[in-house]
C-alpha cells in the first residue's frame, strides 16, 4: 500500500507566483502612463485590477493543486457544453472591441470566452484521446470524431473574429493529437487537409487591416507611420534596453510610442527598463515551467494526465512565442498576450488555474517515488489466542470455544 501524503512540487507551484507578482509590477510600470492619459483614471488603475486578478487567481490555483485531476474526467461534457454556449452567446451578446465580439461585460467586469475555450478543449481532447488508446491506430473510429467538435470550435471564435486565439486553439488541439499515439501517417493527413482547409479560408477573411500587419511584421518601415509604427517602437525599445536596461520605471517608449505598452507589448517595456537580462530571466521561468511541464507528462502512468500535461505546456509555449515573434517581428501582430505576466484577467485566472492542475498531476507523479507503507498484521487478542490454544489442543478440529 503506498503513502498517501503527496508533497506539492514547490518549484512549479513558486514560478507562476513569481512571474504573476512580476507581471503586477511590470503592468504598474507600463501603464501608469496609459491609464491617465488614455483613459483618463488613476495611474494605479490597471495596477490593482490586475492585483485582484492575481489574488483570485492564487486562491484558485491553490484548490486546483489538491482537486484530483482525475475527478475533471467526470466534468468534460459540462466543460464543453459550458464552453460552446459561451462562444455562441458572444457572438451575439458579446462586447464590441476593435470590430470583434470576443468580451462578455457585466457589470464593469469583462471575460473572454475564448480563453476558456483555450483549457475546456485541452480537457476534452485529453479525456477522449486517452479513452482510445487501445484503438487509437483506428484512423475513422478514433481519431476523426474528437476533430469534428474541434472543428467547430475553431470555427467559432474566427467567426468573432479572433485569428490569433484561433490559432493558439489550433496549435495545442495539434500537439495533444500528435502526443496521443497516432500514426505518423495519420498525423500527415490530418496536417495536409488543415493546410487545405486554411488555404481555403484564409482568403475569405483577407482585410487590409491583416495585410497591414503582415507587411508591418516583415517590413515595418515600408510605412513607419502606419502598419510598422507598432513594431518600430518596439525595436527602439528593445534597442534603448541595451544589457541591464535604462532601470525599472524609466521606459521611453511607454510615454505614449509604444500602442498597448501593458498588454501585447509588455516585453518590450521589460526590455527597455530591465535590458536583456530582464528578458532572459523572464523567458527562462516560462521556459522552466514548460520544460517541467513536459516532464511530468512523459513521467505520468495515466494517458489523462499525461495528455493534459502537455495541453498546459503547449499552451504556455505557444502563447510565449506568439508574443515574443509579434514584439519582434517574428511573426505579424496577434494581440496574444504574455503569460502570466500581460495585464488581463480572464488569461491570468485561466492560467493560473491550468498550473494548479498541472501541479496536482505533479504531485501523483512525485507519489510514485514515495516509499511504500509497511502490512503490520494485527496483534491477536487473548480471546483469539486462547481459541487457537484450545483448536491446538483438541487436535486440530474445525470448532473452538
Amino acid at each position: 500500500m503506498r503513502n498517501e501524503r503527496k508533497k506539492i512540487d514547490f518549484p512549479l507551484f513558486m514560478t507562476p507566483l513569481l512571474l504573476g507578482a512580476f507581471g503586477i509590477l511590470m503592468v504598474y510600470s507600463s501603464s501608469m502612463v496609459y491609464a491617465v492619459v488614455q483613459l483618463e483614471v488613476s495611474s494605479t488603475y490597471f495596477l490593482i485590477k490586475q492585483l485582484q486578478w492575481f489574488c483570485l487567481g492564487t486562491v484558485i490555483m491553490g484548490i486546483a493543486a489538491y482537486f484530483p485531476y482525475r475527478k475533471y474526467q467526470r466534468l468534460v461534457k459540462a466543460m464543453v457544453f459550458v464552453m460552446v454556449v459561451l462562444l455562441i452567446g458572444v457572438l451575439f451578446m458579446g462586447k464590441l472591441v476593435n470590430n470583434a465580439r470576443s468580451w462578455f461585460e457585466v457589470a464593469g467586469i469583462t471575460f473572454q470566452p475564448a480563453e476558456l475555450a483555450k483549457i475546456g478543449l485541452i480537457f476534452y481532447l485529453a479525456s477522449v484521446y486517452s479513452k482510445k488508446t487501445a484503438y487509437i491506430h483506428d484512423f475513422i473510429k478514433a481519431v476523426i470524431p474528437p476533430l469534428v467538435l474541434t472543428s467547430f470550435v475553431l470555427m467559432l471564435i474566427m467567426k468573432q473574429p479572433d485569428i490569433g486565439t484561433a490559432s493558439i486553439i489550433f496549435l495545442i488541439a495539434s500537439t495533444v493529437i500528435a502526443s496521443s499515439g497516432i500514426r505518423v501517417k495519420h498525423l500527415l493527413g490530418l496536417s495536409g487537409v488543415a493546410t487545405g482547409l486554411l488555404l481555403f479560408t484564409v482568403p475569405n477573411m483577407v482585410t487590409e487591416e491583416r495585410i497591414s500587419r503582415f507587411t508591418g511584421a516583415f517590413n515595418p518601415f515600408e510605412d513607419p507611420s502606419n502598419s510598422g509604427f507598432h513594431l518600430i517602437q518596439s525595436y527602439l525599445a528593445i534597442g534603448n534596453g541595451g544589457l541591464f536596461g535604462q532601470g525599472l520605471g524609466n521606459s521611453i517608449q511607454k510615454l505614449g510610442f509604444l500602442p498597448e505598452p501593458h498588454t501585447d507589448f509588455i516585453l518590450a517595456v521589460i526590455a527597455e527598463e530591465l535590458g536583456l537580462l530582464g528578458v532572459t530571466i523572464v523567458i527562462g521561468l516560462l521556459a522552466f515551467v514548460v520544460v517541467r511541464g513536459l516532464y511530468i507528462a512523459k513521467k505520468c502512468r495515466d494517458p489523462f494526465g499525461s495528455l493534459l500535461a502537455i495541453g498546459i505546456a503547449s499552451m504556455i509555449a505557444i502563447q510565449t512565442f506568439i508574443n515574443i515573434g509579434s514584439m519582434s517581428g517574428l511573426l505579424p501582430i496577434t494581440g496574444v498576450p504574455l503569460p502570466f505576466i500581460s495585464y488581463g484577467g480572464s488569461s491570468l485566472l485561466i492560467l493560473m488555474f491550468s498550473m494548479g492542475v498541472l501541479n496536482n498531476i505533479a504531485m501523483e507523479v512525485m507519489s510514485y517515488d514515495l516509499p511504500m507503507k509497511k502490512e503490520v498484521k494485527p496483534t491477536p487478542t487473548k480471546s483469539k489466542q486462547k481459541d487457537v490454544v484450545n483448536l491446538h489442543e483438541r487436535g486440530g478440529k474445525t470448532w473452538v470455544n
